[in-house]
C-alpha cells in the first residue's frame, strides 16, 4: 500500500433506521480509512451514539453530530486529524435545518480536507447549501473530498456547483450509471463523491449487496484514491 493510498466510504446510514448489525457489518467489511455519514446521531443523547456507532464501524469520531446535524466524519488509525469544525446552513421556516462537517487530515506526510454534508430535500434551499459548501472547501488549500447526498441528481444546481472543478468519481470511473437510491429499486445516484483533481481516483464502487440492502435505503459509494505529496 502506497502512503499516499486512502479509501473513502460516503454513506446515508438511514438514521440507524434498519438492520444496525447489518450496517455495521457493511462498514467493517469495506474498511475504508475516512467514513462520511449522513443521517448520523443528531438529537437527545447524540455523543453517545455517535461514539457507539464509530465503534460498530470500528473507527474513529473526528468530527459531528448535533453540531453539523448529523453528519459525521470517521478515521481509521492511519489518518492523522488536524483541525475539525462544522458549520450550519442558512433555515428556511418549514424545513429541517441542514449543515456540514469539515476535518483537515494526514495520511503519513500528505495532507487533505474531508468534507462531508446532506442537502436539502427543497430545490430551492439546495443550491445555496451547494455553494456554501463549496465555498467553505475552497477556502482551504487543501485536496479536498466532498462525500455528500445530494439529495438530486448531476442535472441539478446544486450538483453541478459541488462538481465544478472536482473530479466526480463515478464519473471518472464511467460508473454514473450506478444508481444509490433507493435500496429496494435502484433509480436514482444522488450520493457522490467529489474530489480534488490532484487527488488521483483509481477505483470506485457502489456496494450493492443483500447485507446493504437491509443496513440502509441509501448504498455506500466507495473510492480508492491516491493522495497528492
Amino acid at each position: 500500500m502506497s502512503e499516499g493510498f486512502l479509501r473513502v466510504l460516503t454513506y446515508n446510514v438511514h438514521g440507524q433506521r434498519d438492520d444496525r448489525a447489518a450496517l455495521a457489518e457493511v462498514v467493517r467489511g469495506v474498511a475504508a480509512d475516512v467514513v462520511i455519514v449522513q443521517e448520523g446521531p443528531r438529537r437527545f443523547g447524540w455523543r453517545n451514539k455517535t461514539a457507539n456507532l464509530a465503534r460498530s464501524f470500528g473507527a474513529v469520531l473526528a468530527v459531528g453530530g448535533l453540531p453539523s446535524l448529523g453528519n459525521l466524519i470517521l478515521t481509521d488509525m492511519r489518518v492523522h486529524v488536524h483541525r475539525t469544525w462544522t458549520t450550519r446552513f442558512p433555515l428556511t421556516p418549514g424545513r429541517h435545518l441542514r449543515g456540514a462537517a469539515f476535518a483537515e487530515c494526514s495520511v503519513g506526510r500528505r495532507r487533505f480536507l474531508v468534507a462531508g454534508s446532506h442537502l436539502s430535500l427543497d430545490a430551492n434551499e439546495r443550491p445555496g447549501q451547494a455553494e456554501l459548501l463549496k465555498k467553505a472547501v475552497t477556502g482551504v488549500e487543501l485536496p479536498a473530498v466532498i462525500g455528500a447526498d445530494v439529495n438530486e441528481t448531476s442535472g441539478g444546481a446544486g450538483w453541478r456547483t459541488l462538481a465544478d472543478g472536482m473530479t466526480d468519481a463515478a464519473v471518472h470511473t464511467d460508473a454514473a450509471d450506478r444508481c444509490t437510491f433507493p435500496c429496494r429499486e435502484p433509480q436514482h445516484r444522488i450520493d457522490a463523491l467529489f474530489v480534488d483533481p490532484r487527488i488521483e481516483v483509481t477505483r470506485y464502487d457502489v456496494v450493492d449487496t443483500p447485507l446493504t440492502r437491509r443496513a440502509s435505503d441509501h448504498f455506500p459509494v466507495v473510492a480508492d484514491l491516491i493522495v497528492p505529496e
